[in-house]
């Protein structure tokens, strides 16, 4: 059973991710989505519902629509934040509905076909000239996310994907490298999880479905692997769950404690494409219970 968002924060006294601001956001849009400063981040680490809403509501599409925009993600703004002395963040692109994003790769734009930011894991926040680069450096420093350095726009590509880092001339944007499933990938929505703490899972950057994925999956710390259970509300042969969707959530129960260790899924045959053998979440932590 999944402990209660109170009972979980008193039970979990450690930061749930291993990147967090001190739960405070101050953001604006350069598109005239609005402007607002939040707390969303509670004193006993349970989150803001309507603080994550506004957040939503400022990073939201060109063509007005409203998605998800993961924790992680405004965990990461949240970070940026606080190391900036809390000025406000100029979101330049945040949530792209996936309508808006084909459109505006229609129009020549340099958009990837797979683009994170039409899953909410994704934003370009303008910055000034004179703290784009060390800004840049310290975030691929901390090997923990994506970001890319666009230096005459005036601005830093940052998202929870893989991490990993580029500049215009190196992106490959226009090869669409997302394509056939080849970077799809697994995140927790968590780092840190109390002992007994289902784990929920959500696979991003499904462009080509179905994916099929077995109900066993491996937690890898170092060179030791340990089987762990892998559920899911899902249509299921042979012991394979069937993916028909980016954005799909599944659960990891079984989780021993453990310290910076990854949870790696075995895809299924037929596969479609491009898709790898083994998909990969980040690193997480399961402490023990007090």
């Amino acid at each position: 059973m999944m402990l209660g968002a109170v009972a979980l924060a008193a039970a979990l006294a450690e930061p749930r991710f291993f990147i967090m601001g001190n739960g405070t956001l101050g953001l604006e849009s350069a598109h005239g989505a609005g402007r607002a400063t939040v707390t969303y981040r509670h004193a006993d680490g349970t989150y803001d519902r309507d603080a994550l809403a506004t957040i939503r509501r400022v990073m939201r599409s060109s063509d007005g629509s409203e998605g998800d925009v993961s924790l992680r993600l405004v965990e990461l703004l949240g970070w940026l934040y606080a190391e900036r002395g809390k000025q406000t963040l100029t979101i330049q692109s945040g949530y792209r509905s996936p309508d808006y994003n084909e459109a505006i790769r229609a129009n020549g734009a340099r958009a990837a076909g797979g683009s994170l930011h039409t899953e909410g894991l994704a934003a370009d926040v303008a910055l000034p000239a004179k703290e784009l680069k060390p800004l840049w450096m310290r975030i691929r420093a901390r090997e923990c996310c994506g970001a890319g350095y666009y230096r005459t726009n005036g601005f830093l590509h940052l998202d929870v994907g893989r991490p990993r880092f580029w500049e215009p001339a190196t992106s490959k944007v226009e090869q669409n490298l997302s394509a056939g499933n080849a970077l799809v990938f697994a995140r927790t929505e968590y780092d840190r999880y109390a002992e007994g703490e289902a784990i929920a899972v959500t696979l991003h950057a499904v462009t080509a479905p179905p994916i099929r994925v077995a109900k066993e999956a491996s937690l890898v710390e170092g060179a030791t692997g340990r089987p762990v259970r892998v559920v899911a509300s899902l249509p299921e042969t042979d012991g394979c769950f069937e993916v028909a969707e980016r954005g799909t959530h599944l659960h990891v129960e079984g989780v021993p404690v453990t310290s910076r260790a990854k949870i790696v899924f075995k895809t299924c045959g037929p596969k479609v494409e491009r898709t790898p053998d083994t998909l990969e979440s980040n690193a997480i932590e399961v402490l023990a219970g007090k």
